[in-house]
């Protein structure tokens, strides 16, 4: 299966309930690498790259989210190049 790379945009009550840490910790699980960050409109943007049967997992998350978030939206784009990173940060 090959590596691909997908960014998403989650819309709900997504930062301050530890989305971010929460989306670090399933992607080290399944060996995602990528970030996730929170954007200035309360949003939080994810870039997931790795095995396509991961990513696609780690998408399928997104939509449950943390304990205390309230995902209403996911967003998904394919990314047209692949991205080696070193794990998977928040910031």
């Amino acid at each position: 299966m090959a590596d691909i790379c997908r960014r998403a945009f989650v819309e709900g009550r997504v930062q301050g309930v530890w989305f971010r840490g929460s989306t670090q910790e399933q992607a080290r699980r399944l060996g995602v690498g990528g970030w996730a960050r929170n954007l200035p409109d309360g949003r939080v943007e994810v870039l997931m790259c790795g095995p396509e049967s991961a990513v696609s997992q780690l998408e399928k998350w997104l939509h449950k989210g943390s304990p205390f978030s309230k995902v209403k939206n996911v967003t998904v784009t394919d990314e047209a190049d692949y991205q080696t990173f070193d794990g998977f940060t928040t910031s």
